[in-house]
């Protein structure tokens, strides 16, 4: 028997279901699906996407078949739920593995009216290769819009999983938030805060966890870099920065929890906050709170962000604003839907968002906190509970 905090088997296949009922609906003689984390979603199948291209075909008639590199023959065949799983020599190799993709849809009965997410594998360092349309002469409908529909929704097993990302993302952030003192580097904290957070989730969960992420091995906090000045710039990189006093600090902290994920990030501050901080600190929790206020099913994501912005407006803070009000997060740190005023996607029970406006003021630094939320039948509830006053954050 699987253990709770992992997706069952059942629920893949209903996933499955859903495609392949929706290939029949438009008429369709199969899918191929190239993205990791639709085929991570539809076959539970881990992987570090490289230039070897990887594919999951499935038939209209429902049989699903694994295209990858011989590399990762021995993984695929051991994980993946699909019926067959087919391997080509290498990249580029000769002939070109999408000439063995072309040989599998023949096989499955895919010629003509394919469903796909790209017309062919995506860029991927420094992956070139025939489109999917040229090398099979069949028209290519698009199916991520569909896929994409069908991710933002969670169930419930999908949410247990965000949720005990935050249990250990909080843990690491509050090993990062001990261990960040002036004098101190960005690094030093950051790694000890995520190592020791990962040790003791490994040793609650044992064999019960895995990370399931090509770009995370556990729990993990740190700065990345927001650090004093550097706070301005939303997505700077770290460069192991030392503390000084009177710094503004943005954080981040989750964990990969069987290939989920949630997004926690708080403002601190080292030393008692001057009154201009003390000042846009309150602004930013007014700003968020907005947000709050305004998410609840049946409300389109693109009104979420105007009361946001209005809020910016109300409080004069439009300079100091340089992103929109958050996104999905599930299966990637950043999906679908967006909270943009562009985005006019329905917010529906079982989304899970991030909450994340910012203020960012050249010269002094960034305030932004981001919590993972999710919407619920009447309203939305806070997964990420970590505190958000300016007192438990003074370091």
């Amino acid at each position: 028997m699987y253990p709770s905090i992992r997706i069952p088997p059942s629920e893949f296949a209903a996933r499955m279901g859903r495609l392949i009922d929706h290939l029949a609906s438009r008429e369709l003689a199969g899918a191929v699906l190239f993205d990791a984390a639709y085929i991570l979603y539809y076959a539970d199948f881990a992987f570090i996407p490289t230039e070897r291209p990887m594919a999951l075909a499935v038939s209209a008639g429902g049989e699903r078949a694994l295209l990858v590199p011989r590399l990762e023959l021995e993984h695929a065949r051991g994980e993946a739920l699909v019926d067959r799983v087919e391997a080509y020599p290498e990249y580029p190799d000769d002939p070109h593995p999408m000439e063995h993709l072309r040989r599998l849809l023949d096989d499955l009965g895919i010629r003509d009216r394919v469903g796909a997410d790209d017309d062919g594998y995506p860029w991927v360092l420094g992956y070139q290769g025939p489109s999917l349309s040229a090398l099979t002469g069949a028209a290519v409908h698009p199916l991520r819009p569909f896929v994409e529909a069908q991710m933002q929704v969670k169930s419930p097993a999908e949410v247990a999983l965000i949720r005990e990302s935050a249990t250990w993302g909080h843990l690491a952030h509050r090993l990062l938030q001990r261990y960040t003192r002036a004098g101190g580097t960005e690094t030093e904290a950051g790694q000890r805060a995520s190592h020791e957070a990962t040790r003791a989730m490994l040793d609650a969960l044992g064999p019960l966890y895995q990370a399931r992420s090509a770009f995370a091995e556990g729990a993990s906090a740190g700065y990345r870099g927001q650090i004093g000045r550097g706070g301005a710039i939303p997505h700077a990189m770290a460069g192991n920065v030392s503390f000084m006093p009177g710094d503004l600090l943005v954080s981040g902290a989750g964990a990969a929890m069987w290939g989920y994920h949630s997004e926690l990030e708080r403002t601190m501050v080292i030393g008692p906050p001057s009154d201009e901080q003390r000042r846009l600190f309150e602004h930013m929790l007014a700003l968020q709170q907005s947000a709050f206020d305004a998410l609840r099913p049946g409300v389109p994501c693109s009104d979420v962000d105007r009361a946001v912005r209005r809020q910016y407006e109300a409080l004069e803070l439009l300079p100091y604003w340089k992103h929109h009000s958050g996104h999905g997060i599930g299966l990637r740190y950043h999906e679908g839907p967006f909270l943009d005023r562009g985005d006019h996607t329905v917010l529906r029970p079982g989304m899970v968002l991030t909450v994340e406006p910012g203020l960012y003021v050249e010269g002094l630094g960034g305030f932004r906190h981001s919590d993972t939320v999710l919407i619920g039948e009447e309203g939305m509830e806070r997964i990420t509970y970590y505190a958000r006053d300016l007192a438990s954050l003074i370091l």
